[in-house]
């Protein structure tokens, strides 16, 4: 009797187990591809760091020497007057590098320069002699015998002024001779010289040129006008006048 009970409890037990999923099919494994994934991602790789390269490219920059102010021709290149600047590398432009800026008091301008220039090998030579047939005279001007705003490098034409040029005297029959135009309000008076470049001039108070006082004043001359420049400057009867286009 205790044997069927226990047998139908078993069969009932049995009985209630649920029925396989016949219905479902089993899921195949997912097929992975790693070579694939590794290859994608150094392609992504080599893309960003071409255009890293491309971009790192396109701005190369190097640091040149620019200049503050006016040079003028023949001139060195103090270091009061220069200032680094970036600007893109080029092969076929020779920049003076900044790294390069002591080697400037071995040279001297091949031509005026003004502020803002970017200085390249061209600019300037270690030519420091006078062209031929060149001289240096040096002038002490008063306030009155020089334009105001008189600069290095401008040109410039020197006349007689003072009592030789008005009485003629002491050098007046050359004025005669050259037959010139007259100057500073003095018909008589004529060019003592003619396109003088003003190669140096001593300041006070800075930029601006002395107000009172004598302005010593060095310009480049013909030799062959250097004695009768020369002899109107030691009695203080030079004036100078600015040409026509001239950039002071």
């Amino acid at each position: 009797m205790k044997t069927q009970e226990r047998g139908a409890a078993g069969g009932g037990r049995t009985a209630a187990l649920p029925a396989p999923g016949g219905d479902r099919l089993p899921a195949a494994p997912r097929e992975r591809k790693p070579a694939l994934a590794a290859l994608a991602v150094l392609l992504v790789l080599l893309g960003a760091l071409g255009a890293t390269v491309l971009v790192m490219r396109a701005g190369d920059r190097v640091e040149a020497v620019a200049l503050t102010k006016r040079v003028p021709r023949g001139q060195p290149v103090p270091q009061s007057a220069i200032k680094s600047v970036m600007v893109a590398e080029d092969s076929d432009i020779e920049y003076v590098r900044w790294d390069q800026r002591g080697l400037l008091t071995k040279y001297r301008t091949a031509t005026d320069l003004v502020g803002g220039t970017v200085l390249v090998g061209s600019m300037l030579t270690k030519d420091k002699g006078l062209e031929p047939g060149k001289a240096v005279v040096g002038l002490s001007l008063k306030s009155g015998q020089y334009p105001p705003r008189l600069e290095e490098g401008d040109t410039v034409s020197a006349y007689r002024v003072g009592r030789s040029a008005s009485s003629g005297g002491d050098g007046g029959s050359d004025d005669e001779t050259q037959g010139g135009s007259g100057g500073r309000g003095n018909s008589g008076s004529a060019a003592l010289a003619e396109g003088v470049r003003v190669q140096s001039i001593s300041k006070d108070g800075g930029d601006s040129v002395a107000s009172s006082g004598n302005l010593p004043v060095s310009v480049v001359v013909d030799k062959s006008d250097v004695a009768q420049l020369t002899a109107a400057a030691s009695n203080g009867e030079v004036s100078l006048v600015l040409d026509s286009g001239s950039g002071g």
